[in-house]
Order: C-alpha cells, then structure tokens, then sequence
C-alpha cells in the first residue's frame, strides 16, 4: 500500500479537539457527596461519544479518499468552523447550548458525508460503491439528529443520539464494501495515535495541577513523580506497540481500530480525571478503587484487542499473559479494598501495572 502521510492541516484540525476533549474530561471531576454521581458519568459519556465520532468520521474520509487538494482543504475549513461551534456549546448545563452544539454536530457531520458524494463523481469500481454507500446512508443517522430540535425536554437527546447510533453502525453493515477498499493501516494508526497524545496531554495536565511548590508540599511533588511514571509508562506501551509490534501492511476494514479507540480514549479521559481525584480525596475511598481500576482494566482490554489483531504474529500476547495482567489488576485492587492504602500507594499500584504492561508487550 503506497505511503500516505499526515498534512499540516490535519494536525491542526486536530488542535481543535484539544478543547472538547478538556470539557469531556472536567465533567468527571464533579463530585458530590463523596462520589461522581451517575447523573455525571453519563453526560461524560454523552459529550465524549460525539466528540470521537466527529473526528472519526472526518479521519475515515482522509484515509481512504483523502488528498491534499484545494476543494478538500476547504472542506476541511469548513468542518473545523463547525467544530469550533461544536466545541464552544459543551457543558455540563446542557440545554441552553443545545441548538448550538445540535449546528455544530450536524455541520460535521453533513461536511463528511457530502466529501464522499463529491469523491464518487471521480472514483471509479469498488471505491466508488463505498463513497457512494457511506455519502448516502450517513444521511439517515444525520436527519433523525437534525429531527430532534423539534422536540423538548429529554425526547430530543433520545433523538439526538438515537441518529448518532445509527450514523456510527452505518460502517459496520457496510462492512462488506469497505473491506474491498482497505483502510491504509499505517495512516490509521498514526492518526488514531495523534489523537490519543491529547488524552496523554491531558493527564499530564492533571499531574501538573497538583504540583504546589509555593507551599513546599513534598507529598504533592512525589504524588506527581508517581504520576508521571504512570503516565510515561502508559505511553511507552501504546506507542512503542504502534511503531514497532504491529504489521502495517495489513489491509482491513480499521474498524477495530476505530470502534476500539472510543473505550482506548474514554479510559485515558477517566484515568486523568483520576489523578486529581486521588490527589485532592474528595471521593471515598471505595468509590474511587471502583472508578480508576475499573477504568485501567478497560483501557487495558480495548488495547489488547486492538493491538493484538494488528501484531506479527510473533508478538502476539498469550493467554497467560492476558493471566497475569489481569491477576496482578486483581491482585491491587482486593489488597486495597482490604487493606486502606494511602492514594499514593493506589497510583505506585497503577504505576508498577503499567511498568510491567509496557515491558512485557514491547520487548
């Protein structure tokens, strides 16, 4: 498959993210009564898909048509207007913003799906069935989105969302076609990684913010040590795993790669969110043992299969380390529910984990 490498403006448009991202990840840090009320973790959830799909979306389009021409650049202007309209009406507060978010969306959206009417003009064979395929049926899952502003109350966000399903499972009953036009693997990846560093930035941003030199504090600067080999550790293995473990000739319709990346980058929003939870103790105890392990072992099942479907088949993990991982997870998290361990001591825990998951899986 030939080269295909990433313009300047898609780095920019990615950019764009940066700030969404922030709004997902803050509404975690809304604690009452000594936990993240469900109420909470859902709008996380609900901001959080959007966002990705938004941006997947657009990525998907690049990968396979994608060309550093001038109509497609202003295409791309055009969608990173609508982001920014996008991005400006997230909020916890959700309502007064919905019509707003609800144009932003819906210009993103509309934006792909009309770039892949316009590239099957040109295309021709089995290309030209998969930008005709996606170019129309996106439209479904984009209408009955649109048609939710002339509802109220709780109605329109089912709506909202019952469009935005549809538009994300339109791939995967086309899976047929798309697995005749492949996705350039090495593109994907490099692409899905860009984006997975603004999470990275985002926890470290949260390590940052418990730093307090003015107050000479060596708990918070060892917190932050902790916090940064964790962090570093988690890096190490992603993308050590993305340059060296997996085989890029692979052709395959990237929906591992697509659908497995929302859990990959939920759980490094709810793992940076962790880390000032930790640090500040504003949740209980039990509560936050249940939200940052069970937030690890996710990231750590939906890196596993992504990673492992793309590996040499050299490389590819054992069962038994599967074991391991999820024995030494285990492992922490009783001797913690147990034994009340200092929050340092849960990030040391998370810290080794990681430190033996990237050793294990890059070497």
């Amino acid at each position: 498959m030939e080269e295909k490498r990433v313009t300047w403006l898609e780095l920019f448009y990615d950019l764009l993210y940066v700030a969404a991202v922030a709004t997902a990840t803050h509404v975690l840090l809304h604690v009452e009564e000594g936990i993240i009320h469900p109420e909470y973790l859902l709008k996380f959830v609900l901001i959080f898909i959007p966002i990705w799909w938004a941006w997947v979306g657009q990525t998907m389009f690049i990968n396979r048509f994608g060309q550093d021409l001038f109509h497609q650049r202003l295409f791309l202007i055009l969608q990173m207007l609508f982001v920014l309209i996008m991005t400006s009406s997230l909020s916890v507060d959700f309502d007064p913003y919905y019509l707003s978010f609800l144009i932003g969306y819906i210009g993103v959206r509309a934006v792909t799906a009309i770039q892949y009417l316009v590239v099957q003009r040109i295309e021709d064979g089995e290309r030209k069935k998969v930008a005709l395929y996606l170019g129309r049926y996106f439209w479904i899952g984009i209408s009955i989105s649109l048609f939710s502003v002339f509802f109220d109350s709780w109605i329109r966000y089912v709506v909202l969302y019952a469009g935005i399903m549809i538009d994300i499972i339109v791939p995967m009953f086309g899976r047929r076609y798309l697995a005749k036009v492949p996705t350039n693997t090495a593109h994907l990846l490099e692409r899905f990684g860009l984006f997975t560093i603004i999470l990275f930035g985002e926890a470290l941003v949260s390590t940052l913010a418990v730093i307090q030199p003015q107050k000479g504090n060596w708990n918070s600067i060892g917190f932050s040590i902790i916090s940064f080999i964790l962090i570093i550790s988690m890096w190490w293995q992603y993308f050590d795993n993305v340059e060296k473990k997996v085989d890029k000739s692979i052709q395959t319709a990237g929906q591992t790669i697509l659908y497995g990346h929302l859990f990959i980058l939920m759980t490094l929003s709810m793992i940076a969110a962790s880390v000032k939870l930790l640090f500040l103790h504003e949740v209980h105890y039990s509560f936050i043992l249940y939200f940052v392990f069970g937030a690890v072992l996710l990231y750590f099942i939906a890196t596993s299969l992504v990673f492992h479907r793309f590996r040499y088949k050299n490389n590819r993990l054992k069962f038994y380390h599967l074991g391991l991982f999820i024995g030494i997870l285990a492992a922490f998290f009783i001797l913690d529910l147990i034994v009340v361990v200092p929050n340092i001591v849960i990030m040391g825990e998370l810290a080794l984990f990681f430190i033996i998951y990237a050793k294990l899986t890059t070497t």
